[in-house]
């Protein structure tokens, strides 16, 4: 059997936040700046996203004990990165084992079969890392082979999946646990910069993991061909560095437009798929490349239904379009699967695959 995807499992922290909410906290950190509230408003409501799940389970609220103090009162605080990383070190390793799980429950293949692991996050970083803490927490084999892809930020889920199909190909009967997980909300801070505002109206929290193997049966995605380009400009457009503060997260209003200029000419091959997944950077995003690439509205809700209902949670959001698009019975045995996501660079990733049923 061709490599290929047999399972997706998915997992949001518990703490649910709409849109609104989000919103009119962060308005209220600029009591005495109409401009930077009309700012905050504008983005919130253009996002097209209705919630998102946080790690922050005291960002409208008191943070409970033990946990990143994030509040005083109504004013949220700034947290030192070395405090925010600890808080990922702490919440993260869970959502990956609770993703990891799902899949593997789905796919009803038993922990002790999984031979590679690989574990995908630009949202926190430690050592041993939680490719360490899936073997532990989920009983695997301690020769299982492991991965680690790490601050590659929106488009690394694909090429976590390229490698574990490489992996299937060079080592046929292999069955790689692909787990991607961001807690994006950690990063949070209030800023008066336009690309902080945006990034802050966007982004949320989740995990996904994917089981890729050639041995599995029933519905499916087969791993047909990938693809990776490095646009012309976009370097400074969209990044990801570490700063004293958190994560900072640079975003510019020309992503949308290099995007849209580029996307046709680096998925070409891809063109008349039957079903797209395209990641949800933004609203604007999307719009874009359904323009570029003449995508109806029915090939875009898929994406569109993931933003409205998690926001963008990174790496991890791909693979969430992918498991809707895994249990569609509405596509037929056959269909055409592109799967497309954009990354600091500006670089675009790209994979087609096949839904099989039997």
């Amino acid at each position: 059997m061709i490599p290929s995807i047999v399972a997706v499992g998915t997992a949001v922290p518990p703490t649910r936040l709409t849109q609104g909410e989000v919103r009119d906290l962060m308005v209220a950190q600029h009591p005495d700046n109409r401009l930077t509230r009309r700012l905050i408003a504008a983005a919130f409501d253009a996002a097209a996203i209705e919630s998102r799940h946080s790690a922050l389970s005291g960002l409208l609220s008191a943070p409970p004990a033990g946990a990143l103090p994030i509040r005083d009162g109504d004013r949220i605080l700034d947290p030192t990165t070395s405090e925010r990383n600890a808080e990922f070190r702490r919440l993260a390793p869970a959502l990956f084992a609770e993703a990891a799980r799902a899949a593997l429950s789905d796919a009803a293949i038993p922990a002790d079969r999984v031979t590679h692991v690989i574990t995908v996050s630009c949202t926190g970083l430690f050592a041993p890392g939680p490719d360490v803490a899936l073997v532990r927490d989920l009983g695997l084999a301690s020769s299982v082979e492991r991965y680690h892809h790490g601050f590659v930020g929106c488009a690394a889920a694909i090429p976590a999946l390229r490698a574990a199909h490489r992996i299937v190909v060079a080592q046929p009967g292999s069955v790689v646990l692909v787990v991607a997980a961001e807690l994006c909300s950690l990063h949070i801070r209030v800023s008066e910069d336009p690309e902080q505002i945006v990034a802050a109206s966007v982004f949320g929290d989740g995990a996904a993991a994917a089981i890729v193997t050639d041995t599995g049966v029933g519905t499916r995605l087969e791993l047909e061909d990938f693809a990776t380009a490095l646009t012309d400009d976009g370097e400074r457009d969209m990044a990801w560095t570490i700063g004293d503060h958190g994560f900072e997260m640079t975003l510019t209003a020309e992503v949308p437009r290099i995007v849209g200029r580029e996307v046709r000419g680096a998925v070409g091959p891809l063109l008349g798929s039957d079903a797209w997944a395209v990641h949800p950077g933004g609203r604007s995003v999307l719009d874009r490349v359904a323009d570029a690439l003449e995508l109806t509205d029915a090939e875009m809700a898929p994406s569109r239904a993931v933003l409205r209902e998690y926001g963008n949670m990174s790496s991890a959001t791909i693979m969430f379009i992918l498991r809707a698009l895994l249990h569609d019975d509405a596509l037929p045995d056959g269909a055409t699967v592109a799967a497309l996501a954009f990354g600091p660079g500006l670089s675009v990733e790209s994979a087609r695959m096949r839904r099989r049923t039997a």
